[in-house]
């Protein structure tokens, strides 16, 4: 294709190629340059669709600038071994001084010097890149959205301006990229409460979890040269994953934490893996597809692990292949503990975390979850949510519940909680689990944004981090034995009587049971069973007795319960002396109102 100069017009005047790089200054001033590139979309794109846009595109620039020194020596090692009959990519890589090469002759300034030819020259040079990048552009569909904004006479000038930014790695670094995209990610999510709340975890919330996931390991984390893992099943657009990496880098700049995500939406994974991608981590360890339905990650063991699963989404879609794994594999599998019903599949996320924990002896793993109300109490004993209840607390992994103020994320205002579990629970805490009431721990936004109308402030993540690490019991902080949580279901059985009132009995003699009389009692796990019947049933019903074949063991959480306050209705007289007075304004009200044909002042 030959280069011609490119047309005067429709560009609004701009001259691209004359233009000079703009310096960099901080992440935030780099995003609103960017930020500034969406108002050439506007009437032909919807703003919710510009992240769509402006995402991939800020990618492809980045790339552009990183694999700009080596150029010209990838393609001389490309055109010397491209018909060698193997694998090339490792010496291409090694020419590149990456992770990732591309193999097209066009960069930015190229491209914009055929804009006759421009859809073209960016499709060829978009699948020049090697496979691990050339995933995330068609995950966007990038082909369709070259077209689309080709169409609309649009792509030159946002290829034109993207030209103008300098975001090569001398200019802004792997961190300052990683923080400007992140920045783009949060303004875009806010123009859509939908992607907002699906994708998009409120930042403060997540350092909160990654607070209470490094919390206990603090000494560990500052060694020098420290390597662990991190994992996230559901790792939307790789915000938890980013400011765990954020985390771990500002306590000991020499640790290293190798990131492990699995994502089902396409978009989001897209943006997830560029974002990785641009801080210079190994993509290929951030899969796309359901986690529930295939373990992009089977068999691997992680140190930290955290999610914001989605709750409340009922799990059908998958699962024929979940009710497989749990009859087949039981407990050699994730969902071995039990299933809970097909309307809510958050806890089967949850167990999928528990079976990726490293064993004990071998250093063990520490989790962090999102969880709402509901699992801490559906379903009765012997229910799946009971039994999932029941093994872990049994097993002693559940260190601690946070309850989150309500309106904290974009798509619901219902009450949240962080459960922080872990294999590897200090002596104080083995046998114990721990309640932190942050229900108040908020201040309120000067502009709500979807259904998030509150949000944590850097004293109220170091207040709950603070409870959490006292573990004391108090006001907003409760500690209690792993049995407390336990119940039995005991099964209260009546004779069976005919019209006259004789009992009726069975062959052995013993008397038949009348299932329209027969009612349950939990008794709590620490307490004796006969103690329990006989002092709260047979002084009502002497001729009760319990079917023992029929008692189920049962584990649920009322954590409202626990921090429940009373609050004593106010005194009659007190209540009487308000209503006397408001009796007596509405009075002195009614006398002032104007009278028929009265005239009015």
């Amino acid at each position: 294709m030959g280069e011609a100069a490119p047309p005067p017009s429709p560009h609004r005047g701009l001259d691209f190629m004359k233009l000079e790089s703009t310096p960099v200054t901080t992440p935030t001033a780099n995003a609103g340059l960017i930020w500034a590139i969406a108002e050439l979309l506007r009437g032909d794109y919807k703003q919710s669709d510009y992240g769509k846009v402006i995402l991939p595109f800020t990618l492809l620039r980045r790339l552009d600038c990183v694999l700009a020194p080596t150029k010209q020596a990838v393609l001389a090692e490309y055109a010397q071994r491209k018909d060698a009959g193997y694998d090339i990519s490792i010496f291409l890589n090694r020419a590149a001084g990456q992770s990732f090469t591309n193999t097209s002759r066009y960069d930015f300034a190229l491209l914009l010097g055929d804009a006759n030819n421009l859809c073209a020259n960016l499709r060829d040079y978009v699948a020049g890149f090697s496979p691990n990048v050339r995933d995330i552009f068609e995950r966007y569909e990038f082909d369709k959205l070259l077209g689309k904004l080709d169409s609309a006479n649009l792509l030159y000038q946002v290829v034109g301006r993207f030209a103008t930014l300098d975001l090569s790695p001398q200019q802004v670094s792997n961190e300052s990229m990683g923080l400007m995209f992140e920045e783009l990610i949060r303004r875009f999510a806010e123009l859509s409460n939908e992607t907002a709340g699906e994708h998009f975890t409120p930042r403060e919330v997540i350092r909160l979890m990654v607070d209470l996931l490094f919390a206990a390991d603090n000494d560990v984390l500052t060694k020098p040269g420290v390597v662990r893992s991190i994992y996230d099943p559901a790792a939307g657009t790789g915000g938890m994953l980013a400011v765990a990496e954020e985390h771990l880098r500002a306590m000991n700049p020499k640790a290293k934490l190798s990131i492990f995500g699995q994502e089902l939406n396409e978009e989001s994974y897209a943006i997830c893996k560029a974002d990785m991608l641009i801080k210079g981590y190994a993509v290929d360890r951030i899969i796309c597809g359901n986690t529930l339905a295939h373990d992009g990650h089977a068999g691997q063991r992680f140190d930290y692990m955290l999610s914001n699963p989605p709750f409340g989404v009922e799990w059908k879609k998958v699962e024929d292949a979940v009710r497989k794994e749990h009859k087949q594999k039981g407990h050699e599998g994730r969902f071995g503990p039990g299933l809970p019903r097909v309307s809510d599949g958050s806890l089967l996320f949850l167990l999928h975390l528990l079976k990726k924990m490293r064993p004990a002896k071998e250093g063990g793993s520490r989790v962090a979850i999102v969880l709402n109300g509901s699992p801490l109490f559906t379903g009765g004993a012997g229910s799946g949510e009971s039994e999932i209840r029941r093994w872990i607390i049994e097993n002693d992994w559940l260190e601690a519940i946070v309850a989150l103020p309500t309106d904290m994320f974009y798509n619901t205002g219902i009450a949240t909680y962080i459960w922080v579990l872990s294999n590897k629970k200090a002596p104080e805490r083995r046998g114990k689990v721990q309640l932190i009431n942050g229900v108040n721990c908020f201040k309120k936004m000067r502009k709500s944004l979807g259904s998030k109308r509150k949000e944590l402030s850097e004293a109220d993540i170091a207040q709950i981090v603070q409870l959490y690490g006292a573990f004391a019991a108090g006001e907003q902080s409760k500690v209690f034995a792993n049995e407390e949580f336990g119940y039995r279901t005991i099964t209260v059985e009546r004779p069976l009587r005919d019209a006259d009132g004789t009992i009726q009995r069975d062959r052995k003699g013993q008397p038949k049971p009348d299932a329209s009389l027969r009612d349950t009692e939990n008794v709590p796990l620490q307490e004796d069973v006969q103690a329990y019947f006989a002092r709260e049933v047979l002084p009502h019903v002497p001729d009760a007795w319990v079917d023992a074949a029929k008692t189920k063991v049962g584990y649920e959480i009322p954590f409202t319960r626990h921090f429940y306050v009373y609050t004593p209705p106010r005194p009659l007289e007190a209540i009487d002396a308000d209503l006397q007075r408001l009796g007596a304004e509405i009075a002195e009200l009614l006398n002032v109102i104007v009278k028929p044909g009265a005239v009015r002042a």
